[in-house]
């Protein structure tokens, strides 16, 4: 008979996934580009997108984790020395190389596999490449050997219409599109927010395994690196952070790996929130350290997409804590502002702020920053504020900042 889950509270598994985060004080921040890596491979993946008001998801999300971070290294890691590459949809991100077993045994799965929204995308997505088996050819045919952005394609026709909700462009931009999610072409460069396609068998270098992970394997390994990058997780958190929606059998994943003593329950009661979560079995001495005190909180600004806020139940349930970016919010209903970036400290969040940078001027305007009810009132947490704004205009460039006349009282004397 199984032992009984270990209690712990939601304070502990905040903190366990601040840390895995590396958004912790002492096992926070790294630097370098060889951290950059390090810290790639604890997360398992960053989400990308292009639309930015200061700096990208992916650019801010890396940038709160690496002390120095600069764009060029991500391109240099993506572009040059390969460590990394940019996956399909859903969602778009960007992640270790060295994973990539993992995502192609995901990208050549029947989709029969798949229920629910992904199965159906997967189905109409080959139905696509059946109809159009000719233009299918003529891409692969131009691929070979060359690196394409869209424009380039022959047969590429601008509408300006979305043709399948999403893609807007041309019947090539939707084609590249599906076949990019069965592992036919990837993406081997950027030309600004245009993406240069490629093939794999010309891009990949030879050290990467292009073998399909058995089944019985797959979900399991897929789940351990959800879990550890979560710190505890319950089969919710894990179908949804990565691979995300794509688990046909996740309770057996995770019964698996639970009898090889790989994970370990664990289990929250607390107010409204009762649940069994698991923990990895290498981070059970994180987890005595933590609750034994040993835990330093810094300040740090969350992307929109942020991986600590990866599924907003997840966030809401552990966090206390409810949003939407702003961008996908009609404007009448834009509480907080556009690129709305969450303030963290310590295992809270504690407040949004909601910049963008003026490049006419170099100024980083700070348009209004938001407290959430019962904040500490403590002077790190302002100056922490003001610390990684600073750190953010750096990132982008900035020559000053400038903050809004309104500013919650507990802040307002480290940023007036």
């Amino acid at each position: 008979m199984s032992e009984a889950p270990r209690p712990i509270s939601r304070e502990t598994a905040r903190r366990m996934a601040v840390t895995k985060q590396h958004l912790a004080g002492g096992k926070g921040r790294r630097s370098g580009r060889h951290d950059l890596t390090s810290v790639m491979r604890d997360i398992a993946y960053v989400q990308i997108d292009t639309f930015a008001t200061v700096a990208s998801t992916q650019a801010i999300t890396l940038w709160s984790r690496v002390e120095g971070f600069r764009m060029e290294d991500l391109d240099r890691l993506l572009w040059a020395e390969k460590t990394l590459f940019e996956t399909p949809p859903e969602p778009t991100s960007i992640a270790l190389l060295e994973d990539y077993p993992l995502h192609y045994s995901l990208m050549r799965r029947d989709p029969r596999a798949h229920s629910g929204w992904w199965g159906g995308k997967r189905e109409r997505g080959r139905a696509w490449l059946e109809r159009h088996a000719d233009l299918v050819e003529s891409i692969l045919r131009q691929l070979q050997g060359a690196e394409l952005t869209l424009d380039q394609f022959e047969e590429h026709v601008p509408t300006g219409q979305r043709i399948d909700g999403w893609t807007s462009g041309s019947e090539v931009s939707l084609t590249l599109g599906f076949l990019h999610v069965e592992g036919q072409v990837m993406v081997v460069g950027r030309e600004g927010n245009q993406k240069v396609w490629g093939l794999p068998e010309d891009f990949l270098p030879d050290r990467v395994d292009r073998r399909v992970v058995p089944e019985e394997d797959l979900e399991a390994r897929c789940a351990e690196r959800a879990i550890r990058a979560l710190g505890t997780a319950n089969s919710s958190d894990i179908y949804y952070y990565f691979p995300r929606g794509r688990y046909v059998n996740l309770k057996g994943a995770l019964r698996q790996l639970e009898a090889a003593g790989a994970i370990l329950p664990v289990k929250i009661s607390e107010g409204e929130v009762r649940e069994t979560r698991y923990v990895h079995e290498q981070d059970l001495k994180l987890l005595d350290e933590i609750e034994s005190g040993k835990w330093e909180p810094r300040v740090a600004l969350l992307a929109p997409y942020d991986n600590l806020m990866a599924g907003r139940d997840r966030t809401r349930r552990l966090f206390d804590f409810d949003y939407t970016h702003g961008n996908y919010l009609p404007v009448s209903k834009r509480k907080y502002g556009v690129f709305v970036l969450p303030i963290l400290w310590g295992d809270r969040i504690v407040g949004r702020l909601d910049p963008k940078f003026d490049r006419t001027t170099g100024t980083l305007v700070v348009h209004s920053i938001h407290a959430e009810p019962g904040i500490p009132r403590e002077p790190a947490v302002g100056e922490g504020i003001r610390t990684v704004v600073n750190g953010l205009a750096d990132l982008v460039g900035a020559r000053d900042v400038r903050y809004p006349s309104k500013i919650p009282a507990p802040w307002k004397r480290e940023l007036a």
